[in-house]
């Protein structure tokens, strides 16, 4: 085995044909996972013994037969991608059953779930708990879920706790993106396409061969232009309506082979994204009250119509421009400065990888990954998710007094039909992450193989933002106060309540080593650890609060004032606020090779996710109490751990024309990281819950049928993920009080019953040049929760949606057009929730108590047409 993959290596002649072959039985024997490595996709740059008509996967960072790997792992090829149009991760959910992505939205910027576990949304500060792992390099924001992807070898989705093989460790799973590489002969490719829901624009190119012998290079690059990539409400006071989405990608690579031993891959990638705002397909339910509920803001100040319609799943949505009066001035240095009220966002990411193997021996091979990540991302948005005038007072009602009284920089413009957007934000994420990995393997013809290597991360994290938690200057701008003892705090003139900087620099170090002991050539066991070391430095920086919120008046009329006990004032700096962590995670795996065509396997894993410091904390209680007791620990949370295993087979059937693999799995969780949003109080919570457990079965199929070029594939998710022990904090964060919700024995939110799908591809020749293709992929989702924060909470009911395709042009596809459909039904589905900011409490006012709730959701039906060349 072990001579026969490395004479594969030193005859590309050899190799690329083995490469090509495996592709097109693998297309044949599984459509919807097809083999990375196909004609137009990356070459492999590692040494593997690759059996004809089998996917490779890199699931334990060595080329393995997808039937092969005692892994429980999801692929989804680069064809599949390109024949759908999926170019971003939230499109690849419809390929694999439990899978949830979400895009948009404040903090973290999106979040993948799987299995029923992931990171909350809305905290920025928060490693996922399903790592992103791009060409290799983990990157731990959530934000990347917004970049879109190109030119794909193949997407891997390996499920469950991944310690051993993955940076620092992910408790859940990986969401692996492989992007192709140079291939060995000259190709050029082209695409561009035309979506008529949306009225999205893209266009696409490869270029790719060998530059000289010993060096190859791979040019690609995608722009999309979506005009109505979210569509509002007819009656929406927005200067975008609809709402648009830029995005382009473009990737350089280079592979160079000087020598029979030594191979170095390098690619570079830029992605920009340009929207009109951070807030994506976000809609609202009405409650149960059924009624559009009011912004309330200043204790009964200020109410302002919400404005929205109240028809969930309708596709439309209702995200008004921001209030004048809080838009004029931005704290500064912001490049928001001057955006006049019209939300809008801007990513900027550059990533590279530079990955070098050298054959020290024949059998043994030394591995180095190093990688950069600069991402420098910044948005505005309204996160009240509405406001139209004219606003009224409750409070002015009350007491006889007109709106303008009370708050007259909103009394000086308020009018029908105005944009009385609030709970602004114009939040900076910056990234910068440099990586190493090192490791030695070996490749021995005797039963013991090892695997050891060590692996560092040095990270800095950047949120910078300035916000609307308040709307204080409703009532008027920033201005100068007298102070108690004498001086004064000089006003700014600016609108936004205050600007707050939190920097946390992140070193990680892991170790780790595996050994594969194969006694006889059906035992396979296999087992090893990782220990990680992770600090993390959160530093905090205040430089501005609004005067009207710093101070309060030393007696009523006095014009003396003095700093609030309940905001900061301008200027704090927190010093140093310190986490630490270790963790050794174990894992084992014992496969049994029953024959040539059937595995079976069992293994123990083990997950870990570094706890941290909140960012998300405003100047207001929480953050003003640790202030004045120096004690920020109430910032801090938990590591997340995981543990468990799973017991599964992998098989090929009827000459090896029928794939069938299963698993069953059983995982508790330590400590999930969870965040909520309290909507009236305006308030963030951190915490830890206490147990879950995630159990279940899946089962995946495909079938090359006996009818020439006609293919099926499917699969089947079981899932039970609930909470064993989880007291949610009421309003007062004090456990043990009445309004503590226990939420034991819940389900975990985005974890149906049951989900799957089945796809079929079908290439009928047409003469003797010409085919004709034909392709389908049906979705099924049982019901499940979207929200963490309630015992009842929001339900998605079950739903299934189906996408399809249409094709014609030269059998080996030089040249394509096609129709292509996603979400034909046009199915709107909510993928998580939470309360709408704002909401009124009890009052004495009249004004109904609010219960809205935001329901981020899916896109709508996409329906392209499309034309490529291929040479």
């Amino acid at each position: 085995m072990a001579s026969s993959a490395r004479n594969t290596r030193k005859n590309p002649i050899v190799r690329n044909g083995l490469l090509a072959s495996s592709a097109m039985l693998a297309a044949m024997i599984l459509p919807q996972a097809a083999f990375a490595q196909d004609a137009t996709a990356p070459q492999a740059s590692e040494d593997a013994d690759v059996p004809q008509g089998e996917i490779i996967v890199t699931a334990r960072k060595q080329n393995e037969t997808l039937q092969e790997v005692p892994v429980t792992i999801a692929v989804v090829s680069g064809k599949t991608l390109d024949d759908y149009h999926a170019t971003k991760a939230e499109d690849v959910a419809s390929r694999v059953p439990t899978l949830n992505v979400q895009v948009g939205g404040s903090g973290s910027g999106g979040t993948i779930a799987l299995r029923g576990v992931g990171s909350s949304a809305i905290s920025a500060s928060f490693d996922s708990a399903i790592a992103f792992d791009f060409d290799g390099i983990q990157v731990s924001t959530m934000r990347l879920v917004q970049a879109g992807f190109y030119d794909v070898g193949q997407i891997e989705v390996l499920k469950g706790p991944q310690s051993l093989y993955y940076g620092k460790s992910a408790s859940a799973g990986v969401f692996s993106i492989k992007s192709a590489d140079p291939t060995r002969t000259w190709e050029y490719g082209a695409k561009a396409s035309y979506e008529f829901e949306e009225k999205g624009k893209v266009f696409g190119a490869y270029l790719s061969g060998p530059i000289s012998d010993t060096l190859g290079i791979r040019i690609a690059g995608q722009y999309t232009d979506i005009d109505r990539y979210q569509r509002l409400q007819a009656n929406t006071p927005a200067v975008h309506n609809p709402r648009r989405l830029k995005d382009f990608v473009g990737r350089v690579t280079l592979n160079w082979e000087p020598s029979d031993r030594f191979t170095a891959n390098l690619k570079a990638q830029y992605v920009r994204n340009e929207n009109d705002g951070a807030i994506a397909q976000s809609d609202i339910f009405c409650g149960v009250n059924g009624r559009a509920d009011e912004v309330y803001l200043l204790s009964g100040v200020v109410a302002i119509p919400a404005g929205y319609d109240c028809k969930v799943g309708n596709g439309k949505y209702f995200t008004p421009d921001t209030a004048p009066p809080l838009a004029s001035s931005v704290p500064l240095p912001s490049k928001a400065a001057g955006f006049n009220g019209v939300p809008f966002g801007k990513t900027d990411l550059y990533f590279s990888r530079l990955r070098m193997d050298y054959d020290v021996t024949d059998a043994l091979k030394v591995t180095s990954v190093s990688g950069y990540v600069d991402l420098n991302a910044q948005d505005v948005d309204n996160y009240s998710y509405s406001g139209i005038g004219p606003a009224f007072s409750p409070l002015g009602n009350a007491l006889g007094l007109p709106l303008a009284a009370l708050a007259p920089a909103l009394g000086a413009i308020n009018g029908p039909g105005v944009p009385l957007g609030v709970g602004t934000s114009d939040p900076v994420n910056k990234l910068r992450q440099f990586s190493q990995e090192l490791r030695i393997q070996s490749d021995f013809d005797g039963p013991l193989n090892f695997m050891v290597g060590g692996f560092y991360e040095d990270r800095k994290f950047t949120f910078d933002t300035a916000q609307q938690a308040v709307n204080i200057s409703l009532i008027g701008p920033d201005v100068t106060r007298n102070l108690q003892g004498g001086g004064q705090a000089i006003g700014t003139g600016y609108t936004f309540d205050y600007k707050k900087i939190h920097i946390t620099k992140t070193k990680a170090y892991s170790v780790f080593g595996s050994l594969t002991y194969k006694p006889t050539d059906q035992l396979e066991i296999s087992g090893g650890l990782r220990y990680t070391d992770e600090k993390k430095v959160n530093t905090i920086y205040v430089p501005y609060v609004n005067n009207r919120l710093a101070y309060v008046e030393t007696s009523p009329g006095s014009g003396i004032y003095k700093p609030s006990p309940v905001f900061l004032q301008s200027g704090f700096r927190s010093g140093p606020i310190r986490f630490k962590d270790s963790n050794v995670s174990p894992e084992a795996t014992i496969k049994y090779k029953v024959s040539p065509d059937f595995n079976v396997f069992a293994s123990y894993k083990t997950g870990f996710k570094s706890g941290g410091i909140d960012n998300s904390a405003l100047p207001s209680n929480s953050l003003s109490q640790a202030a004045l007791t120096g004690n920020f620990g109430a910032l801090i949370y938990k590591s997340e751990k995981s543990k468990g295993g799973e017991i599964g087979f992998k098989s090929q059937l009827a000459d090896r024309t029928f794939t069938l693999n299963g698993t069953v799995y059983y995982y508790n969780f330590t400590n999930l990281q969870i965040q909520i949003f309290n909507a009236t109080a305006v308030q963030f919570i951190t915490l830890n819950a206490g147990k879950a457990t995630t159990k279940g079965a899946e089962l995946e199929l495909g079938w090359r049928s006996p009818v020439e070029g006609l293919n099926f594939s499917a699969n089947l998710a079981y899932l039970d993920a609930k909470y064993k022990k989880f007291i949610l904090p009421g309003p007062d964060v004090v456990l043990g009080t009445a309004d503590d919700v226990n939420l034991s024995g819940r389900k975990l939110s985005r974890a149906p019953k049951f989900a799957g799908n089945v796809a079929f591809d079908y290439k009928v020749p047409v003469g003797d040049t010409m085919a004709l293709g034909l392709g389908a992929n049906v979705v099924y989702s049982g019901r499940y929760i979207t929200n963490n924060a309630r015992r009842t909470d929001y339900v998605q009911k079950s739903f299934a949606t189906i996408d399809g395709r249409i094709s014609f042009g030269e059998r080996d596809d030089r040249w394509k057009i096609a129709l292509v459909g996603v979400n034909l039904a046009d199915k709107i589905v909510t993928q998580t929730s939470g309360d709408r900011p704002f909401l009124a409490p009890a009052n004495g006012f009249g004004v109904p108590v609010g219960d809205d709730i935001i329901l981020n959701q899916n896109r709508g039906r996409q329906v392209y047409v499309e034309g490529s060349v291929k040479f």
